[in-house]
């Protein structure tokens, strides 16, 4: 009795559609990936900025006015810690109200805050 061979492969051209399609899958998702990052960057500026208003009107409760440096914010004191690379800056600040704003390098907006009491809108 002759045995048959019954083991089967794939021919090349079921192994080039397979390949065809990872490529267009890959199309896809690393421009989608790539937008994901961006908004995570801007996400941290926003946050942070978040925390630095909150860090203003701990220093407005000690010392009766604004911080005027971001340095006088940053650090254990009023416990503003800025995510890894956010930027951030105090642009104007008196004793009755403060601008600050944020950004991210790798990020594709700055993000500005006024207060007291002010919401996050985009810069640019």
């Amino acid at each position: 009795m002759i045995e048959k061979n019954t083991e089967r492969g794939f021919t090349l051209i079921e192994l080039m559609i397979v390949i065809a399609i990872i490529g267009i899958l890959a199309a896809i998702a690393i421009p989608q990936f790539s937008k994901y990052r961006q908004r995570s960057y801007n996400s941290s500026a926003q946050e942070d900025l978040r925390n630095a208003a909150t860090a203003q009107e701990g220093y407005f409760a000690d010392m009766d006015e604004y911080a005027d440096t971001s340095a006088t914010l940053v650090g254990a004191t009023y416990g503003l810690y800025m995510s890894d690379q956010v930027k951030f800056k105090v642009r104007n600040a008196t004793s009755h109200s403060y601008s600050m704003y944020a950004w991210h390098p790798s990020g594709d907006a700055s993000y500005i805050i006024k207060g007291p009491g002010g919401s996050i809108s985009k810069y640019n």
